[in-house]
């Protein structure tokens, strides 16, 4: 078989794979690169390329920054801080947090910014008597543009930074992603802040996950438990509690336990121990001693470091009812986190001045968390979302063999004589239109990965640089705005904020008309043809 069929034969199938989000995303990527190998397209070491690509191991350093940031506390501590002072009126909530998970997500990626704050805005929301379906989809659409601000924003732009390299042009600098970023922020703001009340839905979610505080966590264990909790010093920045249910075939089953011992893993103290609600707390088939012959379904409330017990909810003797990472957001940043913020300032300085490759900066941060003890390494290996790095580092190579094959020079034709081969504005036009169409249904990383190697044919073939091309399509793939699917975040709020499929396109639609004016008439006049 002709190698460029056989390259678009295998992105056809990638496509509709996505599109149908029955298979893993992770599966089709790897799925992608043994296909490569296979049709003979590439040779195995070329189709395994993207696992050892240094923009790969940049963008997982990335997660483990982000990792630090939330687990020390100071993303929530920042949100709190400024969205405490925002009064209650909903446009200047909204503005004032739009504003800040842009930032964020600059630093700490899209997902970790939302993931911070959305406790947060729920617990904000209800305090300013606003219903959160008002306030959660603007968190998500501001993030998508805060990642619009810095090289670290989202793994699309570092690869569109090193494909404008591969291509002839120049790398993007750390900050430069903020000239088309900022205005993009401020239009972000002021569309869901104006726009927001109108088009968004009035709707209560049947449950709220993550919108309690630590203290109202506190009251809550006291009651279930019947013990004897100060709520005031349950929680620190060092210490917390969590409530544990025991699993089935766990080897803790059958043994004998109450409240004061400690657990054989991690050292924790068991403060209460809990069966059903029949008997009462800490009554059911206990012993006159109070001791309780631990089964399956039982739950066990036990307080000690953060670290010690996070590792205990994922030992497979337990399971976790309340998750410790879920309630260290709401206590005052750790004594780590002055430490993981002068990392974080390390590695922007060193990716701003170029002094070393991004992958070095990156990794470097990374070593130095764990060195300094602000993170473990399983909370390292827990960080990193594996399926992003799969997904980019399967679908490299096929981004590879699209230009290798011609089957990037027969998509520029295609474009080119749809177009009539004249202005690079209107073919720039259509290039995002298919971006922004793509990014609906499949990550945007994918997208960029299939486009951007026929941007690059298109600007060889017209003689201008590929620096706008390149950029453009950073814009038009964050324009994720129309459907659930389009992005993580987009789902993460979605159960919060009881939404419906339908709810995203209403605000995501004068949204992305935004997106891709910036990226057609704004784009080229910082980078010109």
């Amino acid at each position: 078989m002709d190698p460029a069929i056989a390259t678009l034969a295998i992105l056809a199938v990638a496509i509709v794979a996505f599109v149908s989000g029955r298979v893993p995303i992770g599966v089709v990527a790897i799925g992608v690169a043994i296909a490569l190998w296979a049709t003979g397209v590439l040779t195995l070491p070329e189709a395994l390329a993207g696992f050892g690509d240094p923009t790969v191991l940049f963008i997982a350093s990335l997660f483990v920054v982000s990792e630090a940031l939330d687990a020390t506390g100071v993303t929530a501590w920042v949100g709190r801080q400024v969205i405490g002072r925002a009064g209650v009126r909903r446009r200047r909530l909204t503005a004032v947090i739009a504003l800040i998970v842009a930032v964020l997500a600059a630093f700490i990626s899209i997902n970790g910014a939302v993931a911070a704050l959305l406790p947060v805005v729920v617990v904000v929301a209800a305090r300013a008597k606003i219903v959160p379906s008002r306030l959660l989809i603007p968190v998500a659409f501001a993030a998508s543009a805060g990642s619009l601000l810095t090289l670290a924003g989202t793994p699309v732009n570092p690869l569109v930074s090193d494909t404008a390299v591969a291509a002839g042009g120049r790398a993007f600098g750390f900050f430069e992603f903020a000239l088309i970023g900022v205005p993009i922020v401020l239009c972000t703001t002021a569309v869901v802040a104006l726009a927001g009340g109108r088009l968004l839905p009035e709707r209560r979610p049947a449950t709220v996950e993550g919108s309690r505080d630590t203290e109202e966590a506190a009251r809550t264990f006291r009651d279930e438990y019947a013990v004897s909790l100060d709520t005031t010093s349950l929680f620190t920045a060092e210490e917390g509690v969590t409530e544990v249910m025991i699993a089935p075939r766990s080897p803790l089953i059958g043994r004998r336990v109450c409240a004061g011992m400690r657990t054989l893993r991690e050292d924790l103290l068991i403060l209460a121990v809990r069966r059903g609600d029949a008997g009462g707390p800490n009554a059911t088939d206990a012993d006159p001693a109070g001791y309780l012959t631990l089964r399956a379904g039982d739950a066990v409330l036990v307080q000690g470091p953060w670290p010690a017990l996070d590792r205990y909810v994922h030992s497979p003797e337990v399971i976790a009812v309340s998750a410790p990472d879920t309630l260290q957001r709401g206590v005052p940043f750790s004594r780590g986190a002055r430490r993981a913020v002068v990392i974080l300032a390390a590695m922007v300085l060193l990716l701003a001045t170029g002094l070393v490759p991004p992958a070095v900066a990156g990794l470097g941060a990374a070593g130095a968390l764990v060195l300094t003890g602000v993170l473990t390494v399983p909370q390292v290996y827990r960080s990193i979302s594996w399926t992003t790095v799969v997904l980019i580092a399967g679908m490299i190579p096929l981004s590879s063999a699209i230009v290798s094959t011609g089957a990037a020079a027969w998509f520029a034709h295609l474009v080119l004589g749809f177009t009539g081969g004249g202005s690079p504005y209107l073919v720039l036009l259509v290039l995002c239109i298919v971006t922004v169409a793509l990014g609906q249904f499949i990550s945007n990383v994918a997208t960029v990965l299939v486009v951007a190697p026929i941007a690059v044919s298109v600007s060889a073939t017209l003689d201008v640089s590929v620096q706008p091309f390149m950029m453009a399509l950073t814009v038009a793939g964050a324009a994720a705005f129309l459907t659930p699917i389009a992005t993580p975040v987009n789902l993460m709020v979605m159960q919060p904020g009881g939404y419906r499929f339908g709810d995203y396109w209403r605000l995501g639609l004068p949204l992305v008309v935004v997106y891709v004016a910036f990226a057609v008439l704004v784009v080229p006049l910082i980078w010109p043809f």
